[in-house]
């Protein structure tokens, strides 16, 4: 416990102490996020700030060597893995590549953790029965793999959120994976110096912003959460389980889901970008940037807390808890208009229900 405690504290002195330096090196070599009409800043920011944050955790990873060891060979596979995505971050962030450029490299760090080995043996459904995958359990890991580094990517869109979402999500997977032997080491051992290192980062990364992480930050950040996600909580599963790691990561996949439902709708291409993201629809409702910010803190410790009981409930009230977290989705996306301002179908079955309600009382009243 000392240890993760001092690996924690040198990842966070760390990336304090180097984020000056990274933020006078991007602006001397042109790693710069330059503002469009997408953007919400209006003036050149320095982008490399996940060189920041990954030396910091690095640094201590060093602390924690006997967590890693016990399994050093999926620890290599998982360094080996981030390579080639903090690469192509670094390139993006200097020239800005092509999406299909850093999916290749997504395809890659994906492509050796599956490697690893790593697999979902089976599906445990309810009253008994099981789903041996096979195959499919490297092609399941692998979507989630590049779904998840794609989701932390697309809400990195305001000062501080990428980040704050993310400590949330790994403080989440702490406590789980508490009570899951299976998970704790490599969990902890990860989490504990990303999670340090974030908050060092986090203090020059919150609104107003000195410094973004940049594609080398989320990319890698995406990456991270994937993994630990995948080899922390996806060996064995039930149909419950399985959507507990969805849950934690609730904020950037609704946020994902929803902004190619949207595209569809609009007939865009999913890749083409638009301002209907998460953040972009609740400044659309006049709030300031921290309260944006503060907002999808709150919605995602909500999809934490969410996971964790779901992890401590029978089927029954797994269901339940289910049922009702889709309906807060749903309600909390048409509210705030992440589909479209005038797609409404709950709240207008809401309101048509109120009115014939009214109505009858009218009529009884009468």
């Amino acid at each position: 416990m000392n240890s993760l405690f001092i690996a924690f504290l040198a990842s966070f002195i760390v990336t304090l102490l180097v984020t000056p330096f990274v933020i006078k090196l991007a602006r001397r070599y042109g790693f710069v996020d330059t503002p469009n009409e997408r953007k919400v800043h209006n003036k050149a920011m320095p982008r490399i700030g996940g060189l920041a944050f990954i030396i910091g955790m690095s640094v201590g990873l060093f602390f924690v060597k006997d967590l890693l060891e016990i399994d050093y060979r999926t620890t290599m596979f998982m360094i080996a893995g981030a390579i080639p995505l903090i690469f192509i971050g670094l390139l993006d962030d200097r020239f800005t590549l092509k999406a299909r450029h850093k999916l290749i490299a997504q395809f890659v760090s994906a492509s050796i953790i599956v490697s690893s080995g790593i697999s979902i043996e089976f599906i445990a459904i309810p009253f008994g029965e099981r789903l041996d995958l096979g195959l499919l359990s490297s092609i399941m890991i692998f979507i989630w793999l590049i779904a998840i580094m794609n989701a932390i990517n697309l809400i990195d869109g305001l000062d501080g959120l990428a980040a704050g979402v993310s400590i949330i999500a790994l403080g989440t997977m702490l406590v789980l994976a508490t009570g899951n032997p299976a998970a704790y080491a490599l969990v902890f051992a990860f989490a504990i110096p990303l999670i340090g290192s974030l908050s060092g980062f986090l203090l020059f990364n919150f609104h107003p912003a000195k410094i973004f992480m940049g594609d080398t930050g989320s990319l890698f950040l995406g990456y991270m959460i994937a993994v630990l996600s995948t080899m922390g909580f996806f060996k064995s599963v039930t149909i419950v389980s399985l959507i507990v790691p969805l849950l934690i990561l609730g904020v950037p996949i609704v946020d994902t889901l929803f902004a190619i439902v949207r595209r569809k709708l609009n007939r865009q291409g999913i890749g083409e970008a638009d301002k209907g993201h998460l953040h972009h629809c609740l400044l659309k409702k006049g709030y300031g940037h921290r309260q944006v910010v503060l907002t999808i803190y709150g919605v995602s410790l909500l999809f934490g807390i969410a996971a964790l009981l779901l992890s401590m409930s029978n089927l029954w009230l797994s269901l339940l808890l289910l049922l009702l977290v889709t309906l807060f989705v749903q309600l909390f996306a048409e509210i705030i208009g992440l589909i479209g301002e005038k797609r409404q179908p709950l709240l207008n079955m809401i309101r048509r229900s109120s009115s014939v309600r009214t109505k009858k009382t009218y009529a009884r009243g009468k």
